[in-house]
């Protein structure tokens, strides 16, 4: 394990302090008379524009239900929120009650002693209502550290209307996604697909594609760098090279988003999480206008990664009886029906797919099944860790400045310093 003694034992004595004198305080929360009261200060992490507008709704919707309680909504950039959170916490200053976690932070921050174990809380209510993929995230030595609020994966986003203009049908595999952006290409001049290059979550449908794997956990032995990996390397090198897609180094999300939204281009990899936003540009005012594809396999697979975020309580919060309610509210039926209604996001309860909100959506009934075969990442602390030097390598490919048997090889060598004892 990675935590210091420093660290743990401070975020033990914050645990402690809040136990034993802040139920009762009503500047920092907790119950009066059986009534939840203070602040509840929330990371959410969700997208700017789209998905924050309904979350923060929801939260107010918390306040109504428990008057003596005032909810701190701040949006944290999802790129910001995991060294943020972790500052935070290891400096026992700023850290919020209840953070939103991308599913790989949480067994980083449980190990790191910054959350606040779940089991026989209010937090966790229905515990056999959630799907089994969307819990094994949340566990970590047995306990039980967040409650899943979404789950995902990844799909091709098309352009119908383009795809009818070029008469094309959306790729099943790699050889399929480069015939299909030359006859887009050649009937209405825009490029194929958009390829994210400055975030390497996008590059795991292409490694697991070729029967690949960041690492395999219970061998403890890193196998980016085998020839499953260096080939998957190659293909989106390929994919590059041969004009089939475009790519960026930078500004990636906006990127990709405007260039399809506009018209740009005919496809681009993406997620649940994506859909507000898509909707809002010009080419998707009909929606009708929007399709939604398996991402294409490779030689080996067809292989969408699992990702998806949970609700996690600092374990040094001020107001733990408050948060853990927060949690449970946030993760409720109700909550995840409103979820998947306005924003396609994918529920990780079981009960919420049978409500008329999800089912009459297209983008959860499309994902459901993507998500039940979807690859899981490995559930270990340094899971979340194992993205940037990936995301070097992987920008590096994409853009002409590495070899992919140079880039597995940096990144293989990466994850072994890492990865104390690992082969």
């Amino acid at each position: 394990m990675r935590r210091g003694i420093t660290a743990t034992a401070l975020v033990a004595a914050l645990a402690l302090a809040a136990t034993a004198c802040g139920s009762d305080d009503e500047a920092g929360g907790g119950k009066s008379s059986g009534e939840l009261s203070g602040t509840v200060t929330w990371w959410d992490t969700s997208n700017v524009g789209s998905e924050d507008k309904v979350f923060k709704k929801l939260a107010e919707g918390f306040e109504k239900q428990h008057p003596k309680v005032d909810v701190k909504y701040v949006n944290v950039p999802f790129g910001e929120a995991q060294n943020k959170f972790k500052n935070a916490a290891q400096a026992g200053d700023g850290a919020p009650d209840v953070i939103r976690s991308e599913v790989a932070w949480t067994p980083e921050f449980a190990d790191l002693g910054y959350l606040a174990p779940l089991d026989g809380t209010a937090a966790l209510k229905d515990q056999d209502d959630f799907l089994k993929q969307a819990v094994a995230s949340t566990k970590y030595q047995d306990k039980t550290f967040a409650v899943p609020q979404v789950i995902d994966s990844m799909g091709v986003f098309y352009n119908k209307k383009m795809f009818e203009k070029a008469g094309v049908e959306p790729p099943k595999d790699l050889g399929e996604l480069k015939t299909v952006a030359e006859k887009i290409k050649a009937k209405t001049g825009k490029t194929g697909l958009y390829l994210r290059g400055d975030d390497p979550y996008y590059f795991l449908s292409f490694l697991y594609g070729e029967g690949g794997d960041l690492v395999d956990a219970a061998g403890k032995t890193v196998t980016v760098d085998n020839a499953q990996g260096v080939k998957a390397f190659k293909a989106v090198k390929d994919l590059v090279d041969s004009g089939t897609a475009k790519t960026d180094a930078s500004d990636g999300w906006e990127n990709m988003m405007q260039s399809f939204k506009d018209g740009d281009v005919a496809m681009m990899i993406n997620g649940p999480w994506a859909v507000a936003d898509t909707l809002t540009g010009k080419e998707f005012a009909d929606k009708a206008n929007l399709g939604v594809a398996t991402v294409p396999s490779g030689s080996a697979a067809q292989g969408a990664p699992q990702g998806g975020h949970n609700l996690a309580v600092y374990a040094g919060s001020k107001n733990l009886d408050a948060s853990y309610a927060f949690v449970e509210y946030m993760t409720s039926v109700d909550a995840q029906t409103t979820a998947a209604g306005e924003l396609n996001l994918l529920p990780t309860r079981t009960s919420v797919y049978a409500k008329k909100e999800a089912v009459n959506s297209e983008i959860v009934g499309f994902f459901k099944p993507v998500v039940e075969t979807a690859v899981e990442r490995p559930w270990i602390p340094e899971g979340g860790s194992l993205f940037a030097p990936l995301g070097v390598e992987y920008t590096k490919v994409l853009t002409g400045q590495t070899t992919p048997e140079k880039a597995a090889k940096a990144t293989g060598d990466s994850y072994r310093k890492l990865l104390k004892g690992w082969k």
